[in-house]
């Protein structure tokens, strides 16, 4: 048997990263398993579904590696495949054109509130004479079309991550709407029946999708039997949840996978925490992984049962870790996008092999790659401006001397690491300071601030760029 599974996003909305995880653990059986990985769009929601919600959904898995082996399928285009499957369960006789008003559900749904009782259809319609079907159309009522569920039925299948379900047909709430009308007697298909029309038809071996499914499960092997069909293995998969153990929603912030991108988080960084939301490595000391190795390891005997909380330390951490192993050719075409979007001029000597070196600079201290936005402001301006402690530090006594001394060192100097280091041993001499003062200074001057990236490399890049001496001429003007 060759393993297919399937990634089935509705287009209502942006790529989610609960859709993205179950993506994600979809494409890591596949590859274990040597199989296939198909990509299907449920556009049947025809007033929610939008174009730019599926560009975004294309976008975003293949931003996080996940190629597919076929599709795009669109449901949209397979409606005369479930006309057809609809008039089958017809002819066996499992499905019936129900005529019940939305008043009389209402009514019964009110009713049956009144007693406590879970809400259900009562299945009222489903044997209806010709003659009592001809007086309801005579009435001009539309009709959905409801698939008959046994309610003694007992439902059982071996869940992938959560061992044997057990499910009745009286659980189901009565028989199950699986399309509505149309001119022509079948119209659009609801989510149960398409999705089970589908992989039959795409031959998918394996459903793997959230725990949120799971009354749907029963649902679906009920419709898999009735059209004689192999049922697939299912697996569902723990939720994600905020850190108050609720389903992670925008209300928690965050929830799109190109708002993650937008705050910084890499594509591997991405992929390699969700494939930790619920799954562990047979090491379990491992945490840093590309798809590709946790492809070889993965497997559902190591997927947990109970909800996977969301953090955001983790993510930052392994963020990190990717960043801080990334070549500097990658991490300068990851941030060129970002200083651009800042509004940076990445002109004036700020080219390629000068970006490159500011990477080198600042890629160990990232955490994110917005980060290198404030980080690397101060080589971007013409100017700064002065903290208050380095205008602290401007005015105390010896640093306007110091600063002036550099200035004259730079005129007889072509600025290099090994002179950087010489002109400040000429300085501490001659002004007879201690270097802890020059060093001070020199950073204040050149950089506005006393914290920040490494000093002599600092210096070296706005150098480069000239900025060096015109900033430590404003800095003299401070201490003044």
């Amino acid at each position: 048997m060759t393993v297919r599974v399937r990634i089935a996003p509705s287009p209502t909305g942006n790529l989610h990263i609960g859709t993205a995880r179950t993506a994600v653990f979809n494409w890591l059986f596949a590859r274990h398993h040597g199989g296939q990985f198909i990509l299907r769009i449920e556009d049947t929601d025809l007033e929610r579904s939008r174009p730019e919600y599926t560009e975004n959904i294309l976008q975003g898995l293949r931003w996080l590696g996940l190629t597919w082996d076929e599709g795009p399928f669109f449901q949209t285009k397979r409606l005369e495949i479930y006309k057809q499957a609809v008039q089958t369960l017809f002819e066996k006789g499992l499905a019936y054109r129900c005529y019940t008003t939305p008043e009389e559900l209402e009514a019964l749904r009110e009713a049956q509130k009144a007693r406590n009782e879970a809400p259900r259809y009562d299945n009222r319609h489903r044997n209806l004479t010709p003659e009592q079907e001809a007086a309801y159309k005579a009435e001009g009522r539309n009709f959905v079309i409801r698939f008959k569920i046994d309610d003694d039925r007992e439902i059982v299948w071996n869940d992938l991550v959560r061992g044997k379900m057990v499910w009745r047909g009286s659980d189901l709430g009565g028989d199950m709407v699986i399309a509505r009308a149309a001119a022509d007697g079948i119209g659009i298909p609801l989510y149960n029946f398409a999705v089970v029309v589908d992989d039959m038809d795409m031959q998918i071996t394996h459903v793997i999708r959230g725990e949120d499914h799971i009354a749907n499960t029963a649902k679906q092997i009920l419709l898999y039997e009735a059209f004689g069909a192999k049922v697939p293995e299912f697996a569902h998969t723990p939720l994600i949840l905020n850190q108050e153990g609720r389903k992670l929603s925008k209300r928690d912030g965050v929830t799109s996978i190109f708002d993650f991108k937008q705050m910084g988080f890499t594509a591997e960084a991405m992929v390699n925490y969700m494939t930790l939301l619920g799954w562990s490595a047979p090491d379990s000391t491992q945490e840093i992984f590309t798809l590709e190795e946790a492809a070889k390891q993965f497997g559902f005997e190591r997927v947990n049962k109970a909800g996977a909380k969301f953090d955001w330390a983790k993510l930052d951490w392994i963020n990190s870790q990717y960043i801080h192993n990334m070549s500097v050719d990658k991490l300068t075409d990851l941030l060129i996008p970002a200083w651009e979007e800042a509004g940076y001029q990445l002109t004036g000597g700020r080219e390629r092999a000068w970006l490159d070196q500011l990477v080198t600079l600042i890629g160990p201290s990232l955490t994110r790659l917005v980060d290198a936005v404030a980080m690397s402001k101060l080589f971007f301006v013409e100017t700064v401006e002065f903290s208050d402690e380095a205008t602290a530090q401007l005015k105390q006594e010896g640093s306007a001397a110091t600063l002036k001394s550099v200035i004259a060192a730079l005129e007889n100097h072509q600025l290099t690491e090994t002179s950087a280091q010489e002109i400040i041993k000429q300085v501490v001499k001659e002004q007879n300071v201690k270097k802890g003062l020059v060093m001070k200074a020199l950073r204040a001057g050149l950089t506005g601030d006393l914290h920040g990236p490494d000093l002599i490399q600092s210096w070296l890049l706005l150098n480069q760029i000239g900025l060096d001496k015109p900033r430590l001429i404003e800095a003299v003007k401070e201490a003044s």
